[in-house]
Parts: structure tokens; C-alpha cells; sequence
């Protein structure tokens, strides 16, 4: 679907908006009423751009690298809604908690070592999270559901078991689902979603949870609209929302 270039960031984010209501009223696989959550991926874009997206209405956000949102955070609204979803590091977790109390969810859970790690950071930062109305951090399990090696996040056998350490022992987080990037070009194809959603129905049957409570996050700008009418809950659109990426911040945040 062509669209000019001169289009505002604003014109951008209302359009793909409206493509993700019609995309969940299309769809026939997801477990909830609700339109799938937009979250604009705003990596590498000036706080300027972020804003525009905000005053048109925008409040959900995410970020791939921890300096680059700890930078971001304290230039935008308190009522901003911040997600993780780059690979995090756990010698990171603590800059990161630190650097945004506000933070909602992490969706790149993929070790034991860092969700506890998140719950330890999580523990001693409680009263700071509490006083920006922050409770619990909200975590996914990052799944590989291409096989790729070059892809982060946990083999679908190995979800299970992840998801039941951070819902019976991570008392500081809260387990709100499953995401994954799928195919090496980023694009969702039905098997990885298939792969996704059968984790979940282990998930749910093994930890006593409804389908509804446990979210799928999948689809990103090239896809979104399928992801969306194969299950997805929670979309990860950035270059369709801000443009092309032009790297804002030097290359040291990437690491």
C-alpha cells in the first residue's frame, strides 16, 4: 500500500492506527474484543517525533536499546507507556529499571538469569515505581519460533518452564505473555504464529491461565495486519509510524 512521503508522522501513526482497528475487527483468532495494542517503535528517532505521535494521541512506546530510553523517558509525559523489546542484557536490567520507573513491560524475557535479575532490580526500586502509579514489571517470554540461531528468545519447548519460574517465583513481575519476531526478514509467517499459540495453550494449561490473560506479541511494520488476523495482540510498528531509520544516537547504544 503506497503512501507519500511528505506524510506527517502524526498522518502516518493515524493510518496505521486505523489499519490495526480494522485488522482486529477482521480477525477471527485472537481471545480478545479489544484492538490489538499499536506500540510505535520509536528506536533511533528524536524525542521530537515521539511527541508529535504523543499529542496526536499516542501513549505506548517502544524502545530496543536501555541508554537510548533511559535518554528519552525523562523528555516525555509521565503518563508515556514504555516497552522494552530489544535484546537486554543482564549487566543492563538495573540502568534500565533505574533509568525508567515508569517502565511498563519487557517483552524479551528469554533466561532465567534475567528474569530474576528484572525481579531483583524490580524488589529494590519498588517504592520509586509505586510513586510514579508503577506496580509490578509486566514481562513476556521472547519465543524463537523460526529455529533461527541468530534469533534471541527461548525453543517453544523451553516456554513453559520460563513462564512458570516468573509467574510462581518472580514476585516483582508480572507474567503478561509471549513474543516473538518470527522469520530472519522480520516477517510473521502462519507457522510461527501457529508455534506461538500452541506455547500459549501449554502456558495456560500448565499455570491454570485463560487464554485472554495471556497476550501474543507479534507483527511489526511489514506485517502487522496479518499478525493481527492471525491472533496477534500487540504489534511492534516503527519505520511505517516515523520513516525510514535514521540513526539519531551513536552507534555505542547498540551494544
Amino acid at each position: 500500500q503506497y503512501r507519500p512521503a511528505h506524510m506527517s508522522t502524526a498522518a502516518n501513526l493515524a493510518d496505521v492506527a486505523a489499519r490495526v482497528v480494522a485488522a482486529s475487527t477482521r480477525s477471527t483468532a485472537r481471545a480478545s474484543t479489544n484492538p490489538a495494542r499499536l506500540v510505535a517503535v520509536s528506536k533511533t528517532k528524536p524525542v521530537e517525533q515521539l511527541r508529535e505521535c504523543y499529542d496526536a494521541g499516542q501513549r505506548c512506546f517502544g524502545e530496543n536499546y536501555v541508554q537510548e530510553i533511559v535518554e528519552k523517558a525523562p523528555q516525555m509525559p509521565p503518563d508515556t507507556v514504555w516497552h522494552f523489546i530489544g535484546h537486554l542484557q543482564s549487566n543492563k536490567v538495573k540502568a534500565l529499571v533505574t533509568g525508567v520507573p515508569s517502565l511498563a513491560v519487557v517483552e524479551t524475557v528469554d533466561t532465567v538469569k534475567l528474569a530474576n535479575k528484572l525481579n531483583n532490580a524490580v524488589g529494590e526500586f519498588l517504592e520509586e515505581r509505586a510513586r510514579v502509579g508503577a506496580g509490578k514489571l509486566g514481562v513476556m517470554v521472547q519465543v524463537n519460533t523460526s529455529g533461527e540461531e541468530s534469533k534471541f528468545g527461548v525453543e517453544p519447548k523451553d516456554c513453559l518452564p520460563l513462564a512458570r519460574h516468573i509467574h510462581d517465583e518472580c514476585s516483582n513481575l508480572a507474567f503478561r505473555g509471549l513474543m516473538t519476531i518470527g522469520m530472519p526478514d522480520y516477517t510473521s509467517r502462519p507457522e510461527n504464529f501457529q508455534t506461538l499459540a500452541a506455547c500459549r495453550d501449554e502456558v495456560c494449561a500448565g499455570l491454570g491461565l485463560e487464554t485472554k490473560d495471556v497476550e501474543l506479541s507479534m507483527g511489526m511494520s511489514v506485517d502487522f495486519e496479518s499478525a493481527i488476523e492471525m491472533g496477534s495482540d500487540n504489534v511492534r510498528v516503527g519505520s511505517t509510524i516515523f520513516g525510514a531509520r535514521a540513526n539519531m544516537y551513536s552507534e555505542h547504544l547498540k551494544k
